[in-house]
């Protein structure tokens, strides 16, 4: 018989065959732990318990079981589903905060729940809205994307924060130019192409909306700009406008940065008379001037507006006398922004003696209105008589010397 070559790795060694032969033979093999394996199990065969729970996760879009399932178990349920779910699965079935917390982190990279009342769920129905409504294109977009969300959404969103909205794709320009022969039907179909997607079926049904923020404009446009992007047009006035109409929860209400003129500010106040809800009203960085400055005068004594922001639009001094006739009449406004405007000083004291008897604004913005010295010795009685205002902010005016206000 050959013998064994010394270094033969393929001759097996005595304990080896010992160990095959007796499996007691192999110390690690009878140890009933293993440290420094952290996979290793004793149990060969899983639960039947979790198996089943394997197959309720593996097939919950199917046959959704999450109710009847005691608590240990629902938890392992919800913690081991996908993110990815449909929603007309998840959305009514699902409460767990823990679920969409999940669902929120996995999709947004910063996720502040303190601005959706604390709420996961409430965040993401929100977001996920918005974000429809964001690169939602008139003529191009599947109306049933916003329609079919609606009954899955209605009962959480709170809020709507929407800070573009992109208009209907242009036609070819050389195909407009064939088409259309003369300057007016130019206009009258850019006016058209450029409507925007109407929220009137949106507010409707939303019965829990509270706050809606607006801007009309196409955000990260770069080397696509052009102005007719920023429109706001009638018909998206009008459409917004009816709107209101549907939407009796509404609290805040903002529309910034969207081209908004007095025509169509007239058009939105006059829908938004008497609203029953209706608190906080923000048309900044607009174009409003007096006319559109009177009817919102108007809008102050018949509603419950107790913030209005105006900063940033066009309102001189029969504007600000305008709402200086409904401020002295007023009992619910606490705060009023007209920083850059241009009311000047006659402006100005319309709204300083309008102070002398109105008991319930206690902020007030007048910086950047062109405001000098008899404006200033106005607001020196104001401070000493109204006893309810506790700030006023008259920066980047011409009010002269510190020391024309009492001390």
């Amino acid at each position: 018989m050959q013998e064994p070559v010394s270094g033969d790795t393929n001759v097996a060694s005595p304990t080896l065959k010992a160990s095959v032969v007796n499996p007691a033979a192999n110390p690690r093999r009878m140890r009933r732990i293993i440290a420094e394996d952290p996979e290793w199990s004793l149990a060969i065969v899983p639960h039947l318990s979790e198996l089943c729970l394997q197959h309720i996760v593996s097939n919950f879009e199917k046959n959704p079981v999450v109710d009847h399932l005691l608590p240990e178990h629902q938890r392992k349920v919800l913690d081991r589903i996908s993110t990815g779910l449909p929603l007309t699965v998840t959305a009514n079935l699902i409460s767990d905060e823990g679920y969409w917390k999940r669902c929120c982190t996995e999709r947004w990279a910063v996720c502040d729940v303190s601005r959706y009342g604390g709420s996961w769920k409430r965040m993401f129905f929100e977001r996920h809205l918005e974000n429809i409504l964001k690169y939602f294109i008139p003529n191009t977009t599947d109306p049933n994307q916003v329609l079919e969300v609606i009954p899955l959404c209605k009962e959480y969103v709170r809020k709507l924060e929407i800070d573009q909205f992109l208009p209907p794709v242009k036609l070819d320009q050389n195909k407009e130019e064939d088409d259309m022969s003369d300057s007016g039907s130019d206009v009258e179909f850019d006016e058209f192409c450029m409507n925007h997607y109407d929220l009137g079926v949106l507010t409707a049904a939303l019965s829990h909306l509270e706050e809606l923020h607006l801007t009309y404009g196409v955000k990260d446009c770069g080397m696509n700009f052009e102005w007719s992007l920023f429109d706001f047009t009638y018909q998206d006035c009008y459409s917004l406008a009816n709107a209101f109409k549907k939407c009796h929860t509404l609290k805040v209400f903002k529309l910034c940065r969207s081209k908004v003129d007095d025509e169509k500010t007239r058009v939105l106040i006059r829908n938004l008379l008497d609203h029953p809800c209706l608190v906080e009203l923000d048309l900044s960085h607009n174009l409003i001037r007096d006319r559109g400055a009177r009817a919102i005068g108007k809008l102050i004594n018949r509603s419950k507006l107790e913030i209005l922001n105006l900063c940033n639009n066009r309102i001189r001094a029969p504007g600000a006398q305008a709402i200086a006739h409904a401020l002295a009449k007023n009992s619910t406004l606490t705060s009023l922004n007209l920083r850059i405007n241009c009311i000047e000083d006659e402006g100005g004291q319309a709204i300083g003696h309008a102070l002398l008897t109105n008991a319930t604004l206690t902020s007030i913005h007048l910086g950047g209105n062109e405001l000098s010295e008899p404006t200033a010795t106005l607001f020196s009685q104001v401070l000493a008589q109204n006893t309810v205002l506790t700030s006023i902010n008259l920066a980047c005016n011409h009010i002269g010397l510190v020391s024309s206000f009492p001390a």
